[in-house]
C-alpha cells in the first residue's frame, strides 16, 4: 500500500506549518490586509482596488522535467498555477516574477524553462517583470534546479470573491483538469517508476508516461472571467489536498460541500496510480485532483443558464454537487 506520506510528503505537516506561520504573519498585518494565511491568494487593499498575490512552485514535477530533459513546459505550468490561485478571488494578473536556482547553471536549460514562463505570461496577459537566477553549488546537485513563481493581480474591492454570499442549496460546478497538473508527483513517481520507464507507452493512456505527466497545468482565467458576469459566488482551485482540502477554502465554517462522485469518470492516470500503488481511497482523494481542476459555486436558480453559456462557449463542465449546512463537526466535504 502506498500513501502520500510514505512517498515523503505529509499534508498534515504542511497544515500544521501553515497554522504556525499564520500566527507569525498576523503580527505583521495592517488594515489594508483583507485575507488571512490559507487563502488561495493574499488580498491587500490599495484605494478602490485590491492587489491579490500568490507564490507557488510545481513540486516534484521538476524531477520529471530533469529526468526526461523536457524543460520547455514546466514554466508554463508554474504561471498557470499562480494565475489560477488569484483568479479564484476575482483578480486579473498584472505581473509575474520567477526564482530559478540550480547547482550548475546550464544556459540552454534555464532559457528553456523561462521560455515556458514567458509563453504562460503572454497567454494570461501578465507581464514578466523580473526574477532571480541563482547558481548554488552545494545546495543543489549538478544541474538539478528549483523553480518558484510570484504573481500579483488586481480586482475592484466590490468584485473580490470571498465566498461570503455562498449559502445552502447553491450549486457546485466542476471544470475538468487534463491530468495531475502540478500536484501529487512524489506519490505518482514512486508508484509509476516501479512499473514503467518515463518514455514507456502506456495503453491505458494512449501515449507515453512522460507525455501524460508533463501535460501543462491549465489556466482557468478565461472561464472564471466569463463566470464573474454570471453570478459566480466562489471558486476553489483543486491543487495539493485535492477536492477534500481545497473546496472548503471558499466556504464559511458552517457550510459543507456535498460531492457526487458518480457525476464524472476519473481519468485513467489516477486509476492507474491507485491500482498499482494500492493507494487508500481517502489518501488518493486528498493527494490528486482526480480530473477536477476547478470547482465553482453559483446560485442554484441560475445554474441552468450558466451551464448553457459555458456549453455555447465550448467549455467542458458538469454539476458535481451542492452546498449544504454543516452539521456539528462533520467534514466540510461529504462524498456521496
Amino acid at each position: 500500500m502506498s500513501t502520500y506520506a510514505e512517498s515523503g510528503v505529509s499534508i498534515d505537516a504542511a497544515d500544521q506549518t501553515v497554522n504556525l506561520i499564520r500566527k507569525l504573519a498576523q503580527r505583521t498585518h495592517n488594515a489594508q490586509v483583507l485575507t488571512s494565511i490559507g487563502s488561495f491568494g493574499a488580498g491587500y487593499q490599495l484605494g478602490d482596488n485590491v492587489l491579490v498575490s500568490s507564490a507557488d512552485g510545481v513540486g516534484t514535477k521538476l524531477r520529471l522535467a530533469v529526468e526526461t530533459g523536457r524543460h520547455d513546459t514546466i514554466g508554463e505550468c508554474l504561471v498557470n498555477h499562480c494565475v489560477n490561485d488569484i483568479a479564484v478571488q476575482g483578480a486579473v494578473p498584472l505581473f509575474f516574477l520567477d526564482y530559478f536556482a540550480t547547482g550548475q547553471l546550464v544556459p540552454k536549460v534555464a532559457a528553456s524553462v523561462i521560455s515556458g514562463i514567458s509563453r504562460g505570461c503572454v497567454a494570461n496577459q501578465c507581464a514578466l517583470i523580473g526574477g532571480e537566477t541563482a547558481e548554488m553549488p552545494g545546495m543543489y546537485q549538478g544541474s538539478d534546479y528549483d523553480l518558484a513563481g510570484f504573481i500579483v493581480g488586481s480586482v475592484p474591492r466590490d468584485q473580490l470573491l470571498t465566498g461570503e454570499h455562498i449559502q445552502p442549496g447553491d450549486a457546485l460546478l466542476a471544470l475538468p483538469s487534463n491530468g495531475l497538473h502540478t500536484n501529487g508527483y512524489s506519490l505518482a513517481r514512486q508508484v509509476l517508476s516501479q512499473h514503467y520507464q518515463w518514455d514507456s507507452y502506456v495503453p491505458e493512456l494512449s501515449h507515453t508516461l512522460a507525455d501524460e505527466l508533463l501535460k501543462v497545468h491549465q489556466s482557468y482565467l478565461p472561464v472564471l472571467r466569463q463566470l464573474s458576469t454570471l453570478g459566480l459566488l466562489g471558486a476553489a482551485h483543486i491543487t495539493g489536498g485535492g477536492i477534500t482540502d481545497n473546496t472548503p477554502r471558499m466556504l464559511s465554517a458552517d457550510l459543507t460541500a456535498v460531492i457526487d462522485t458518480a457525476t464524472w469518470q476519473v481519468p485513467a492516470i489516477f486509476k492507474l496510480i491507485r491500482e498499482l500503488g494500492s493507494v487508500p481511497e481517502a489518501d488518493w482523494r486528498r493527494t490528486f485532483n482526480l480530473g477536477v481542476g476547478m470547482i465553482v459555486c453559483l446560485p442554484s436558480a441560475g445554474v441552468s443558464a450558466v451551464s448553457d453559456s459555458l456549453t455555447q462557449s465550448g467549455i467542458s463542465h458538469w454539476q458535481i454537487g451542492h452546498v449544504a449546512a454543516r452539521v456539528d463537526q462533520q467534514s466540510q466535504v461529504q462524498y456521496v
